[in-house]
This record gives structure tokens, C-alpha cells and sequence, in this order.
């Protein structure tokens, strides 16, 4: 081929290819902890080309917490994260700029975990103990509302500074006598402890609030909305994908994120599904909010807890971005 030649065709190729260029936007993403079985979609959809396609070049960045989650995503530091959604809709009483756009968690995931042998039977025995968990935790932010519902005062444990890392050592140990996690690592702690684990899951006493969602922030949203509705409508696909076969996913994951054991996050990704089942997101869509359990969580957060600014909870979500033929399956 001629210099001329391969100059006119690298200029032609450069004028097909810019528009998609100039079309592309960065999007940052925080997670709400380090990268597990249920962040495996995004990074999925992204190994697959899914949101470039769409124009959308994404980062996905660890979190420190649901609390932390919402402060980055609302001060428009990351345009999208996930975050467990009561956590929200307590940052939205002070003002926080996030709106959720897609439920992950159709149940809320959070358990307490302790040893029977330590002498604590129920959670009524919390009182006088040390409870172990990060400070952002979604559990310590809510613990108030858990602590009513079991009949304890709040201030009647005390909170101890742990690591996610380092929360089934510092229980065996003796170090704290109870810990907050996530349902999805409840086969891990099982094989630990045996029959001298003890546990509750909110969802089991009554306190079931949606989980963790993607939240979006609010500016971001009205200036962009085509960059939001691509990249929920992208989230959901791969939802949906990873629900029907895991093993992709988990490729995806693994390649991207060091130090995971693969049989704990296929155990993890089997409790996931339990968290994203509920009538909602069988009949309407994956993903999709209920109005009903909506007005309710405001209803519990409004209740147990002070809200600076009172808000009409229907502002706070939307289904809008959603493919209504993509379901959460029964099984």
C-alpha cells in the first residue's frame, strides 16, 4: 500500500472513529466495600465491552463502607456507587444529593453474628458486649433501629473498630463478642464455627429494609441522564446474565480483583440470589422498587431516627431505567 494510500485510509478510519470518541464519557463507580461475589456483574458487563459500547468508560473504585458510599457519590466525587439504601435514606434527611436507580439486595443482607459459647443466647444478651465493625458500616449507622426492635438500649453495647478482614478473628479470638456481616458470607462462618455459631438476620425479626442499591448523584442525573439510563439498563443485563450463569462472572471477577477463593464466592453468589428475590423483582423487573416497601423504610427511618429534612421518599428512587422483560428468577 502507497504512503498516500495508508494516509488517506488512517484519516477516514480516524473520521469513522472519532464521533464515538468524542461520545465517551468517564464514569466513576464506588462500591461500597472491596470487590466480591455480588460486584461481579460490573465488572462482567465491563470485561464484556458492554458499557464502552455504550460509550460509557467506567471505573470501578473499592469502597469503605455504605456511609462513606453516599458521602463520595453525593459531594460528586463518583458519579455512581452502591450503597445499602436505609444508609441513604438517612444521608438524604441531611441533605445528601443521591437518588437509587436499581435494588440489588431486595432484602436487606445484615446479620449479627456471635459464639454460643460466650454465653450469648439471643440479642437480647448484646447488652454489656462489644459488637465489632467498621465505622462506616451500615449496621452501626442503623444499630439504633435493630437495638429497639430486640427490646435493648443502643448504648448499651459497646462498638469496637474492626476491619472486614478481620472480623472472624477478632471473634474467635475474644476480641469482640458479636459481629455485623453480610448474609453472603454466612457458609464461611458456618464451616468456622459449626454449631457454636450463633446468628440473626434482620430480615427474620421484622427489620427488613432494602439493601444495597446503585445510587447515583442527583446533579449528575439531570445533566446526564443517557449516560444514567445506559449504564442502569448495562447493571441489569449483567445481573441478569450472572444469574442464569455464574461461572463467567466469576471469571471476571477473579481476574480482576487478587486474594478471592473461588468456591467462597460461588457459596456467596447462591445467599446473593436469596437477598435479590422478593415479589417485586420477580413480576416487575430486576432490580425494580417497590412503592409500598419505599413509603414503609421511610416510614422505619422517620420513625427511629431524627431526619433533618424530611423528604417525599418517592423523589429518592426510580424504576425508569429498567427492562421490565429482565426478572429475577424463583429459584
Amino acid at each position: 500500500m502507497s504512503p498516500k494510500r495508508a494516509l488517506a485510509l488512517s484519516t477516514t478510519l480516524a473520521a469513522l472513529l472519532s464521533p464515538l470518541t468524542a461520545q465517551a464519557e468517564d464514569l466513576s463507580m464506588v462500591l461500597n466495600w472491596v470487590p466480591t461475589a455480588d460486584h461481579a456483574p460490573y465488572f462482567y458487563a465491563k470485561q464484556q465491552g458492554w458499557y464502552e459500547a455504550e460509550g460509557i468508560i467506567l471505573d470501578i473504585e473499592a469502597g469503605r463502607g455504605s456511609g462513606a458510599a453516599v458521602q463520595r457519590v453525593a459531594a460528586g466525587i463518583a458519579e455512581v456507587g452502591v450503597a445499602d439504601l436505609a444508609t441513604v435514606l438517612l444521608a438524604r434527611g441531611e441533605g445528601a444529593n443521591a437518588t437509587a436507580v436499581m435494588t440489588v439486595y431486595a432484602n436487606t443482607p445484615q446479620g449479627f453474628y456471635w459464639l454460643k459459647s460466650s454465653g450469648i443466647e439471643t440479642p437480647e444478651d448484646f447488652s454489656g458486649r462489644s459488637i465489632g465493625n467498621p465505622p462506616a458500616d451500615a449496621s452501626r449507622i442503623m444499630w439504633p433501629l435493630f437495638a429497639k426492635s430486640v427490646g435493648i438500649t443502643p448504648d448499651s453495647v459497646k462498638f469496637v473498630n474492626v476491619s472486614p478482614q478481620a472480623k472472624l478473628t477478632s471473634l474467635k479470638s475474644g476480641a469482640i463478642d458479636v459481629t455485623s456481616d453480610f448474609y453472603n458470607e454466612h457458609d464461611l462462618k458456618v464451616r468456622e464455627f459449626g454449631d457454636d455459631l450463633g446468628f440473626v438476620a434482620w430480615r427474620n425479626i421484622g427489620v427488613n429494609p432494602y439493601g444495597n442499591s446503585i445510587i447515583v448523584n442527583e446533579t449528575f442525573l439531570a445533566e446526564h441522564t443517557d449516560t444514567v439510563a445506559k449504564f442502569t439498563a448495562i447493571s441489569q443485563k449483567a445481573f441478569g446474565a450472572c444469574v442464569s450463569d455464574f461461572q463467567p462472572c466469576l471469571e471476571a471477577l477473579m481476574s480482576e480483583v487478587s486474594g478471592l477463593d473461588p468456591d467462597n464466592q460461588k457459596d456467596q453468589w447462591n445467599r446473593i440470589k436469596e437477598l435479590m428475590r422478593d415479589e417485586t423483582t420477580q413480576t416487575v423487573a430486576l432490580g425494580a422498587f417497590s412503592a409500598e416497601r419505599m413509603a414503609a423504610d421511610y416510614s422505619m427511618v422517620e420513625t427511629y431516627f431524627d431526619l433533618r429534612e424530611p423528604f417525599d421518599i418517592e423523589t429518592t428512587y426510580t424504576n425508569e431505567f429498567l427492562d421490565d422483560s429482565i426478572k429475577m428468577t424463583a429459584e
